[in-house]
C-alpha cells in the first residue's frame, strides 16, 4: 500500500508538504496541492483513519458537500444540517461543487463532474472529519460516489444503493396524495396534472400518490390529462393551454414555477383561480404569496430533512445503527387562496 513517502518522491516534494496538504495545513502553491491529490488517486492513497481517530478521538467535525449552494433547495438543508450540529456540539465544514453552475443538468454524465465528487471527498478525508453528508441538488440515485469511503456517510435529498449509507428524502408520493385530496374537496371533478419532466423521481413519485388518490375515490386516471413540462414556468404556460382546452377545472401543478406559467396563462384569457378552476402548486417557493389569488402549495420541509440527516450521522458516530436505509420527511400543505370552495362555488 503506498505511504506518504510514494507520494513525495511521485511529486518531488518534502513529505512535510504532502502531510501538510492532506491534513488542510500549509501555504503550498495551488499546482502543488493538485500535484499531490493527483499522485494520492493514482497510487490510492488511504490514510489509517482508524489510528488518527484513537490518536486525536473524533474532532467532533462534520463535512458537508453540497452539490450546488445557489440551488433553491440546498441553503435550507445546510440550515437544518447546521442547527442539529449546533445543538449536539458539532461544527461543520461546507464544500460547494457547484455542480450546476458548471455543468448545467449535464452534471449526471460528465466525467469531470464525478472527478469533481471524488475530489471532495478526498479533501474532506484530508480534513479529518468525522463523517460526510451529501446533499443532492434534486431526488436520485447516485452514481458519483465512491463504494467504500472510510467513515460514516448520509445522503441528503438523494440516496446510493449503498445499505451502509442512509438517506433523508421528500415523501413526494405522499405529498402528491395528500395535494390530490385537497383538490377533491373543491367542486371541481375534471382533475389534470401540469408534471415535471418524465425521468424525475420528483415526477415519478408525485403521479403515483396523485394516482392513489384518485383510485380510493373512484375517479379513473386519464393519461390524456397529464400534461409534462420541464419544471421551468413557460411549460406551466403551455400545460394550462393544453389542460384547460381539454375542460379541466382542478390542476395540480408539481411545481410553483409551473403554476406561475399556468397563472399567466388563466390572467391572459380571463379565468379567475380559486373562482373558475382550482390550483394547487407543490415546493411552497417564497413568490408563491405573490400570486393573486395566493397560491396554495405543499411545502418542502427542507430544514427538516438537513436536521435529520444530521441526527442519522450523530447515530453513527455514536456507533448506533440507522434502523432505515430511506428516511423520509412529510410534505406540509399550506392552505391559501386558489382553490375553490363548495361554499365559493355556490356564491358565485
Amino acid at each position: 500500500m503506498a505511504g506518504i513517502k510514494d507520494i513525495a518522491k511521485q511529486c518531488n516534494v518534502s513529505i512535510g508538504t504532502v502531510s501538510n496538504i492532506l491534513n488542510g495545513k500549509g501555504k503550498a502553491s495551488d499546482a502543488t496541492r493538485q500535484l499531490v491529490m493527483e499522485a494520492v488517486r493514482e497510487l490510492n492513497y488511504k490514510p489509517n483513519y482508524m489510528a488518527k481517530n484513537l490518536k486525536q478521538r473524533q474532532r467532533r467535525t462534520i463535512g458537508v458537500i453540497t452539490e450546488d449552494l445557489t440551488v433553491f433547495t440546498s441553503p435550507e438543508i445546510v440550515d437544518g444540517i447546521n442547527a442539529c450540529c449546533e445543538e449536539n456540539q458539532y461544527q461543520i465544514i461546507l464544500g460547494n461543487l457547484r455542480l450546476y453552475k458548471k455543468y448545467k443538468m449535464l452534471y449526471d454524465t460528465s466525467e469531470d463532474c464525478l472527478q469533481t465528487v471524488s475530489d471532495e471527498i478526498s479533501e474532506m478525508l484530508a480534513k479529518l472529519v468525522d463523517g460526510i453528508i451529501y446533499i443532492g441538488n434534486h431526488e436520485r440515485e447516485l452514481n458519483c460516489i465512491p463504494k467504500e469511503i472510510p467513515i460514516p456517510f448520509v445522503c441528503a435529498y438523494c440516496f446510493t444503493n449503498n445499505p451502509s449509507m442512509p438517506s433523508v428524502v421528500v415523501n413526494d408520493e405522499k405529498g402528491s396524495y395528500d395535494a390530490t385530496l385537497e383538490l377533491l374537496k373543491s367542486p371541481g371533478r375534471n382533475l389534470g396534472v401540469i408534471a415535471g419532466a418524465p425521468d424525475s423521481f420528483h415526477m415519478q413519485a408525485r403521479l403515483k400518490g396523485y394516482q392513489k388518490a384518485l383510485y380510493e375515490n373512484n375517479i379513473p386516471f386519464n393519461p390524456d390529462l397529464v400534461y409534462y413540462g420541464d419544471w421551468e414556468r413557460q411549460s406551466g404556460y403551455e400545460g394550462a393551454r393544453f389542460l384547460l382546452s381539454r375542460g379541466v377545472d382542478t390542476i395540480l401543478s408539481m411545481n410553483d414555477m409551473m403554476a406561475g406559467g399556468l397563472y399567466e396563462y388563466a390572467d391572459d384569457h380571463g379565468i379567475r383561480i380559486g373562482t373558475d378552476i382550482s390550483v394547487i402548486g407543490f415546493d411552497n417557493r417564497d413568490f408563491s404569496v405573490w400570486f393573486r389569488p395566493k397560491l396554495t402549495s405543499m411545502g418542502l420541509p427542507l430544514h427538516q430533512l438537513g436536521y435529520r440527516a444530521a441526527e442519522l450521522m450523530i447515530t453513527l458516530l455514536r456507533g448506533d445503527k440507522v434502523p432505515e436505509h430511506m428516511n423520509y420527511v412529510e410534505c406540509p400543505i399550506i392552505l391559501r387562496d386558489s382553490i375553490l370552495t363548495a361554499q365559493g362555488a355556490n356564491e358565485c
